[in-house]
């Protein structure tokens, strides 16, 4: 195996993606969306995040925003802000990538499509980054769902996330959360 989760037979690599018949993995609205906002030079390319992934990243995203049920205000501002951010992209764009994402979301039997494509290609790093990202968007809203924990704990194992490195995750962003009555000064 090589270092980023990619196995080799004969020196040829092998890519553990999974295809279904009929209809493609990546719809055409989605792969126009890419190749039009988000094109790439090659140098770009090996710094950048194909559009499976960040699509992968952001339905994993949505689906712990709706986790209690509610996709409040603050939420919604906090995934803007991490998929700018995570992403590299401006308003339009991140707004083009959560709708994509809400499709896909919706479309998803499961997590597992999501979470088997970034476990495969993100490295450690990469992984602590989202799970940063996944805790600050269970925080934003001041209210820490036992749906939420349970949903954060069931991605990080999909993710070959283990649990030390998810409390620290947690630890990291309950660090730089605001004091209870600023969140609650600031909502009320």
């Amino acid at each position: 195996p090589l270092g980023n989760g990619q196995k080799t037979r004969n020196g040829r690599r092998l890519w553990d993606r999974r295809r279904y018949e009929g209809e493609p993995i990546m719809m055409e609205s989605i792969k126009s969306f890419f190749q039009h906002n988000m094109a790439e030079t090659a140098e770009d390319e090996a710094e950048t995040q194909p559009a499976e992934l960040r699509l992968a990243a952001c339905a994993l995203l949505l689906e712990l925003a709706y986790a209690d049920d509610e996709f409040t205000d603050a939420e919604r501002s906090h995934l803007g802000y991490a998929i700018k951010r995570q992403f590299g992209l401006d308003e339009e764009q991140a707004s083009q990538l959560v709708q994509l994402a809400e499709e896909q979301r919706a479309k998803a039997v499961d997590l597992w499509s999501f979470t088997n494509l970034i476990a495969e290609h993100y490295s450690l790093g990469q992984k602590m980054v989202l799970a940063e990202a996944m805790w600050g968007l269970v925080f934003s809203d001041g209210d820490l769902a036992s749906r939420e924990t349970y949903l954060m704990r069931k991605i990080s194992g999909l993710l070959r996330l283990e649990p030390g490195y998810l409390a620290e995750a947690r630890k990291r962003v309950e660090e730089h959360q605001p004091p209870e009555e600023t969140r609650e000064e600031s909502t009320g």
